[in-house]
Parts: C-alpha cells; sequence; structure tokens
C-alpha cells in the first residue's frame, strides 16, 4: 500500500522512535482525499514484479540507483524488523520518481519482467502474471502523479 503524506504527517513519521510507533502511525494515518484523488494506492502482490521491473530485478531496497528505483521499495526505511517494509520517498525524489515512472511503457516493462529470475520471483511468470503487474503500475504511476503535484511525500508500506 502506498500513502501520500502531508508534510506534518511526515514529520510525525520522522519523530518515531522504534517499531512499534512507526506502525502505530501508519495504522493511524487521516489520509483524506485531494480533489477526490485517493491519497494511497494498493498493489496488491503486484509490487514484488513491479519493483524488480524498476530497479536491478532484486528486491534490493533504500539503494537509490534511480528515481525508478525508488518507487517501491524507495529511500529511506523506517521499520526495522523483517515482518514489515515502511520506505520511505522525500517530497523532492517523488517528483523525480513521477517523472520517471511517465517514461516506462508496457513494451519496456515486459522486457524487464521477461528478465526476472523465476528462482527468486515468489509467484509465476506468466502473460497473466504480466497484465497484472501492468495494471497496478498505471495505479501507481497516476498515485505518484497525483502526489508529485500536491507536493507530497509517499511511503510505501508491506507485511512481509
Amino acid at each position: 500500500m502506498f500513502f501520500a503524506l502531508t508534510a506534518d504527517q511526515e514529520a510525525a513519521l520522522m519523530a518515531t522512535r522504534d517499531d512499534a510507533e512507526v506502525r502505530a502511525f501508519v495504522e493511524e494515518v487521516d489520509l483524506g482525499d485531494w480533489d477526490g484523488e485517493p491519497l494511497d494506492c494498493e498493489t496488491d502482490k503486484a509490487w514484488d514484479a513491479m519493483h524488480r521491473c524498476l530497479s536491478d530485478g532484486t528486491l534490493g531496497s533504500g539503494r537509490r540507483l534511480s528515481p525508478l528505483d525508488l518507487a517501491v521499495l524507495g529511500g529511506g526505511h523506517h521499520y526495522e524488523g523483517e515482518d514489515y517494509v515502511v520506505a520511505h520517498v522525500l517530497v523532492d525524489e517523488v517528483v523525480q520518481v513521477a517523472a520517471a515512472l511517465e517514461t516506462v511503457d508496457a513494451a519496456w516493462m515486459r522486457q524487464r519482467y521477461d528478465r526476472i529470475d523465476p528462482a527468486s520471483y515468489q509467484g509465476a511468470l506468466s502473460d497473466e502474471d504480466f497484465e497484472y503487474t501492468w495494471y497496478w503500475f498505471t495505479q501507481v504511476r497516476d498515485f505518484y502523479r497525483n502526489a508529485a503535484a500536491a507536493g507530497r511525500a509517499v511511503i510505501f508500506t508491506v507485511d512481509q
């Protein structure tokens, strides 16, 4: 799940001191909406293939290899345990990520998808799985576009 945060919400997240406070923040964040657009975005399980396509093919995180690498498993991480991820993309990075996502088309994504190592991927690589990944990617691209226009930071959360 992706969330677009106001500056105050981002400051509150940055002020958390431990995993329990981070989880409480995520569970209690009040998002509302902007101009009828949601301030959150689901990806179901497509986040895995999406991140692999947008980065180096692995689930590596926090590397800042490129704006695309930041899109899912992002820059900073706020949760230290292994059972949960809270990846944080700063406001100026959100603008860069949104612009980079606009350059991705289905052919490029499919080429990257076809390079995923099946031994390291928990799903079944297939045409159907690619279409599923592409659909959720388009939702994330729209979400980042809106977050960038609104001047919001983004976090991505997932239970592992």
